[in-house]
């Protein structure tokens, strides 16, 4: 019986400090880029409005910029997509700030940033800015968060047959979640993923589990690797360079404490 499931990658997009789009995260993989000091430091997606990007947090804006990356790339239309929004701890920074404000002063809680709270605050704005009525979810899987949400996004596509957007994103807390949590720099990663090619050499995923013996994959870029090891979103950066770089081959990503994913990345012509 054939236990793979299988699916194909129409769209990608990246984000993080240094590196704010897909093409310099090409560029860098396939060491003809840098890292861009001169990058803004927090993205500015037009699909927001400017109100509700000075609103938001660096945890929304990085979602919302990395989903419409991938969605322009992919060419299908955002409003038509259902999207898995996958953060292993939400924002913490505005976990931290609600924290400290109910412990001291509970009467000054901003509701801005309260409603800004929930796990599923990036789903919500991008599903309004799109104008998106499919379905959405939000999930959280710990340091095993972006293999969740890719097998999650692949299973979905199968069953629905229809593309799904995936959008994987955490960045760094403040005070004593900073310090539990480990997360030194924002990250934020998209894929569209499609039951169907969409053109010759489109990249295609064979997801097979494999029990928790089998070791994730690392990257090989440093850069990679240090984030791989700095924030829990950037799990599937083996992956995504193996994508960047045109690379075929096989790399293992945990979805679970106990479970990982085996991955083979081939292009069909």
């Amino acid at each position: 019986m054939n236990r793979t499931l299988q699916t194909w990658v129409n769209g990608l997009g990246i984000w993080t400090p240094g590196l704010p789009n897909w093409a310099a995260w090409q560029a860098l993989c396939q060491g003809s880029g840098t890292l861009d000091d001169t990058a803004p430091a927090r993205p500015q997606p037009a699909r927001l409005a400017a109100g509700e990007r000075r609103r938001v947090s660096t945890h929304v804006l990085a979602a919302i910029e990395v989903a419409d990356q991938a969605v322009a790339m992919s060419g299908h239309d955002g409003g038509e997509l259902p999207c898995i929004f996958a953060s292993a701890y939400g924002d913490l920074g505005i976990m931290d700030y609600m924290c400290a404000v109910l412990a001291d002063t509970p009467q000054h809680l901003s509701p801005t940033r309260f409603h800004n709270s929930v796990h599923n605050a990036a789903a919500g704005y991008w599903t309004i800015a799109s104008h998106c009525h499919a379905g959405s979810q939000a999930i959280a899987a710990a340091q095993s968060t972006f293999g969740a949400g890719l097998l999650e996004a692949a299973v979905l596509a199968r069953a629905d047959d229809h593309p799904v957007l995936l959008v994987v994103h955490d960045d760094p807390g403040s005070g004593p979640l900073a310090e539990a949590m480990h997360v030194d720099q924002s990250f934020a990663c998209a894929l569209v993923l499609s039951p169907h090619a969409s053109a010759a050499n489109t990249p295609r995923l064979d997801l097979a589990l494999v029990d928790n013996a089998a070791k994730p994959t690392p990257p090989q870029h440093p850069f990679a690797a240090h984030l791989t090891a700095n924030n829990p979103s950037a799990k599937g950066l083996a992956l995504l360079e193996a994508l960047a770089t045109g690379a075929t081959g096989r790399v293992t990503l945990a979805a679970a404490p106990n479970l990982g994913l085996d991955i083979a990345i081939t292009r069909p012509l």
